[in-house]
């Protein structure tokens, strides 16, 4: 079950057979159906979910009913309102599963444990929040200075998965552009 996760924890840090045995005992795994909810608004997050297998995505609503999508996350991928699990303060996201998922649940109480017991844990994820912070950094940058069409080849170039897999509504979210400007610029770049 765990495969995908202890490999992708090995590319930073490796860890002996006695460390992954006592990883398994913080690890909680957890199946999530497409639109089941794993944090709603108004929930303090408790936990970061590691993606084995399918996509999620978390989001934002504006008091217009509007959703903006912050992340996606993918099979390999992380995902958790940080700030509210850091803070204990109640999330102002929701994220939920885009198709069918399995995911490796660790709760903010089993990180600090498996941190202790385990110090390179800890440098693995400083790694993680560096370049989870590089990605944001990234992409601020990008919504700010480029165009439409510039913002839709780079998220394919950078993401090819996520153009397959997740609904062109959501990517238009995620770009910040309504699905009619994301489908126009699409037709344009087409007929380049």
């Amino acid at each position: 079950m765990y495969e995908l996760f202890f490999s992708r924890i090995a590319e930073k840090i490796e860890l002996t057979e006695e460390e992954k045995a006592l990883f398994i005992t913080y690890l909680t795994p957890k199946k999530l159906r497409r639109k089941q909810y794993l944090l709603q608004e108004g929930d303090v997050c408790k936990s970061v979910a590691f993606v084995e297998k399918g996509a999620l995505r978390s989001y934002t609503i504006d008091n217009k009913g509007t959703e903006h999508i912050i992340q996606f996350a993918l099979e390999g991928w992380w995902i958790s309102d940080m700030y509210s699990m850091l803070t204990g303060e109640p999330s102002n996201q929701n994220i939920d599963a885009i198709e069918d998922s399995e995911l490796v649940i660790i709760s903010r109480n089993a990180q600090e444990e498996l941190m202790e017991r385990i110090p390179k844990y800890e440098r693995y994820n400083r790694l993680l929040l560096q370049n989870a912070y590089i990605a944001a950094q990234r992409r601020i940058n990008y919504m700010a200075s480029l165009t439409t069409e510039e913002k839709y080849t780079k998220l394919v170039s950078t993401y090819p998965d996520i153009v397959q897999r997740v609904p062109q509504h959501m990517i238009a979210s995620y770009l910040g552009l309504t699905p009619e400007t994301l489908s126009r610029a699409r037709k344009q770049m087409t007929r380049k």
